[in-house]
């Protein structure tokens, strides 16, 4: 597999760090997940402006600053797309990181380096759905890290959730934030429905504003369904209609229980899961939101 970093196409196993690199030792990176999709013999790369832009952000959180515009970063991940040759089904992830710094704690002034990975992938999940659970591990809050960042660090949170989640049974985990309200997954937003409503936890409910989730929320108001975003209980995940994910790498995928409560798959999340399908493939409109590899 080849690998971009810093400028140039280069085998992964040229792609290394030193042991001293800060991002090792506390988490200073900033990522992205993107998907590419095949259709019709080329590759579609989906909001890619929209994910270099919060890639962006989120370094610019924590003082870590690229040389790169998000112009180049784009023609860099078409340039190894085509470099490995991909045109199936694929995953991108644009990320930067504090490089070699010392051991003091604030990366600013750190070297900064930037790299992107492309990869084949199809769905990580079954497309019929998944089980959840509530972990007793709370989202954390803005009053302890920036929520709206996408960093390294941020995620054992959500690694710590996910891996109660498998250790009970569960494919999934759902994270309640601090005041006990639904705030979302270990790896995807939360989307609730009922009576023919979707509701999705607000970021103040410590919930990224993911991209997917973006997207469902347009579709939706395209459709004629009502949308809310606003806060929920835990509750409500028992009550619904249908609870369904979404995120950049799982897509749209329904749960068909929460904590052993049997919901399954229902009309609305099928509804959403045909109009992305169809949208990130090039059938569903919205031409600016793709960008063509080949």
């Amino acid at each position: 597999m080849m690998v971009w970093m810093d400028g140039r196409v280069v085998p992964e196993a040229e792609a290394r760090v030193p042991i001293t690199t800060h991002a090792i030792h506390y988490g200073t990176s900033a990522f992205e997940g993107v998907r590419a999709y095949a259709a019709d013999g080329n590759l579609l790369v989906f909001r890619l402006a929209d994910h270099l832009a919060r890639l962006r952000r989120s370094a610019r959180a924590y003082g870590l600053r690229y040389e790169y515009s998000d112009g180049q970063l784009a023609e860099a991940v078409a340039e190894l797309c085509r470099a490995n040759g991909l045109r199936a089904n694929s995953y991108i992830r644009p990320f930067c990181f504090a490089g070699e710094h010392g051991v003091k704690l604030d990366p600013a002034g750190a070297q900064v380096v930037t790299a992107v990975l492309a990869f084949e992938m199809d769905e990580i999940y079954p497309r019929g759905g998944v089980t959840a659970g509530v972990s007793s591990w709370a989202k954390f809050s803005d009053r302890s890290t920036p929520t709206q960042a996408k960093m390294g660090g941020n995620y054992l949170n959500s690694a710590a959730a996910a891996a109660e989640a498998g250790r009970a049974g569960y494919d999934e985990a759902i994270l309640l934030d601090m005041a006990g309200n639904v705030s979302e997954a270990s790896g995807e937003n939360v989307f609730v429905a009922k009576g023919g409503r979707l509701y999705t936890p607000p970021a103040s409910c410590s919930a990224l504003e993911g991209i997917t989730r973006d997207t469902v929320l347009r579709l939706a108001g395209e459709a004629q369904i009502p949308a809310s975003v606003s806060a929920m209980p835990r509750s409500a995940l028992y009550s619904a209609d249908e609870v369904f994910l979404t995120g950049t790498a799982t897509g749209i995928v329904p749960v068909l229980s929460v904590d052993g409560v049997e919901l399954g798959a229902g009309p609305l999340a099928s509804k959403m899961a045909g109009m992305y399908s169809r949208l990130v493939s090039g059938g569903g409109g919205h031409p600016e939101w793709l960008t063509a590899v080949y």
